[in-house]
């Protein structure tokens, strides 16, 4: 098939699905600013010793230093298993569309709770490069930086 063939298929297919592409192209942008604006946030709020050892420690309330409620532990849960969703998701896109993909996808999976998620997220977080961007977002939040073991 010629270039010029080719270009018009893609012309074409642009004015049969214009609908469509214009709403994927204002969900990279929100996105893309999405991303922009909660990524670092919730970067920094990671702990900075969250990838240091095999479990992680149980809820306890900020104020008192007691066990949390079972209500509130799972209304935690839940709304952050629908927030991670929802980031994973998001971050599969920006794979193809602007964003920051991998850093989203990585966020929205410390914050699901997937069977061999501590497994697969110390093995991303031990890169140094991925080390290096998350540790960089933390810096500039104030946050300390991440350890790891």
């Amino acid at each position: 098939m010629p270039p010029t063939d080719v270009w018009e298929e893609f012309a074409a297919f642009a004015d049969r699905h214009s609908t469509i592409l214009s709403v994927l192209a204002g969900f990279s942008f929100v996105a893309f600013v999405g991303g922009l604006l909660a990524l670092p946030w919730l970067v920094a709020a990671i702990p900075a010793n969250y990838f240091v050892g095999e479990r992680r420690p149980a809820p306890v309330s900020r104020r008192t230093g007691r066990p949390r409620h079972p209500v509130v532990v799972w209304t935690g849960r839940v709304g952050k298993n629908v927030v991670g969703g929802t980031l994973i998701l998001a971050g599969v896109a920006m794979l193809v569309l602007p964003g920051q993909g991998v850093l989203t996808i990585l966020a929205g999976v410390v914050l699901t709770d997937l069977p061999g998620k501590r497994r697969l997220e110390r093995t991303i977080v031990r890169r140094p490069l991925v080390l290096r961007a998350l540790n960089s977002l933390r810096k500039r939040r104030g946050a300390e930086p991440l350890r790891v073991d």
